[in-house]
């Protein structure tokens, strides 16, 4: 009986500074496009994990692996900075596939533990293509600075998938 009520009034004495505690919450961001082009020329260009030259600030794609799970890509950033991703998942029939991102300097993009998902659906000869991210922003203890906030991670990952998308849009629209 003393060990319970001992054990209670520690859980009491605690629950304050529980509440008070806090940190990063995973974020996500959800992008899409409709493309006016059939899924399969949609997917032949995006599904390429080793070839990201679609989107506008990728100077470089170097990697290893072509498609298969646990595939790496070294993204060159236009105007310095690398980002070093894996494949996770890869699935050609559903026309979708997952990466994490293994290695980046906070400075070029400011996320931590990132994980993505890109999508291709089709109806006809129109294309949806979903970018999907979830990650912490890039400073993981209380009180970040505001370039390594919840609010600059949402900010830049946006950044990212709206650029990234609307490139795809014009390349597979242009006949580029």
């Amino acid at each position: 009986m003393v060990r319970l009520l001992a054990s209670a009034l520690a859980l009491v004495a605690v629950l304050p500074f529980a509440a008070e505690a806090h940190g990063p919450t995973r974020q996500r961001v959800v992008e899409k496009i409709e493309i006016n082009a059939p899924a399969d020329k949609v997917w032949e260009v995006v599904s390429n994990f080793q070839d990201m030259s679609w989107h506008p600030a990728i100077e470089k794609t170097e990697g290893e692996g072509g498609n298969a799970v646990d595939a790496t890509r070294t993204l060159t950033l236009q105007g310095g900075g690398q980002i070093h991703e894996k494949l996770t998942k890869f699935d050609e029939a559903g026309k979708v596939y997952n990466y994490v991102i293994t290695e980046v300097d906070v400075k070029v993009l400011p996320v931590e533990n990132y994980s993505s998902r890109i999508t291709v659906t089709g109806d006809g000869e129109k294309s949806e293509v979903e970018w999907w991210g979830a990650f912490y922003r890039g400073f993981m203890n209380n009180d970040p600075p505001p370039e390594l906030s919840d609010e600059a991670a949402v900010k830049a990952i946006t950044g990212v998938y709206t650029s990234g998308l609307a490139a795809l849009k014009e390349k597979l629209e242009g006949g580029n």
